[in-house]
């Protein structure tokens, strides 16, 4: 018996450093796999990620029609206005906490050439209509139930807002929620209500 055990002895301190070779390697694996996780969320969470997404400015903003007061209209339309268009829906939460501030931001920008264009993909009518009032909407609104407006954007996430120069190009995209009262937002908008 002792024997075997100085026999089976090499052998069992070989099997030891491959399980703990094995182990070791795992554990880095994962710490690169974690670190990994961690730069993709950082990315897509970053002020500068969220805030404007340089890929998209310059770029003409997608031409759509949509109804306001049972008239058929065109983002086009709007050319020589800065427009603030914002995809939102009832169900969505930070939606509806930035709602207020779009109010105000309606506000303050129309007398500048501005306006906030709101664009609902509720699909339940009466919910939609139901927000507006409660939530005392002011600024122009259309619900698109199709869902065909915000595809045009590559829209997925909301909310999300393009800002829209006089001349119809994009010169900002905002992903997700903002208080449209913040100093740093309201600057970003009246620079481009400043260009002509």
């Amino acid at each position: 018996m002792w024997a075997d055990k100085k026999r089976l002895a090499p052998l069992r301190r070989e099997a030891y450093h491959i399980h703990r070779g094995g182990s070791m390697k795992r554990k880095i694996l994962g710490t690169l796999a974690l670190i990994g996780a961690v730069a993709v969320l950082y990315l897509f969470a970053a002020p500068s990620y969220r805030q404007g997404e340089a890929s998209v400015a310059g770029r003409r903003a997608p031409d759509f029609a949509f109804t306001l007061a049972g008239q058929t209209k065109h983002l086009s339309d709007l050319h020589g206005q800065v427009v603030v268009l914002n995809f939102w829906a009832s169900w969505c939460q930070p939606c509806v906490e930035e709602t207020p501030s779009l109010n105000e931001l309606q506000q303050t920008i129309a007398s500048q050439g501005g306006t906030v264009l709101g664009i609902s993909v509720d699909e339940d009518p009466t919910a939609y209509e139901k927000f507006l009032q409660e939530a005392q909407v002011t600024f122009p609104t259309f619900d698109d139930t199709s869902g065909k407006t915000p595809g045009i954007y590559g829209t997925s996430m909301y909310p999300e807002t393009y800002v829209i120069n006089r001349d119809g190009d994009i010169a900002r995209k905002i992903v997700g929620p903002q208080n449209f009262q913040d100093p740093a937002v309201i600057e970003s908008i009246e620079a481009v209500l400043k260009q002509n």
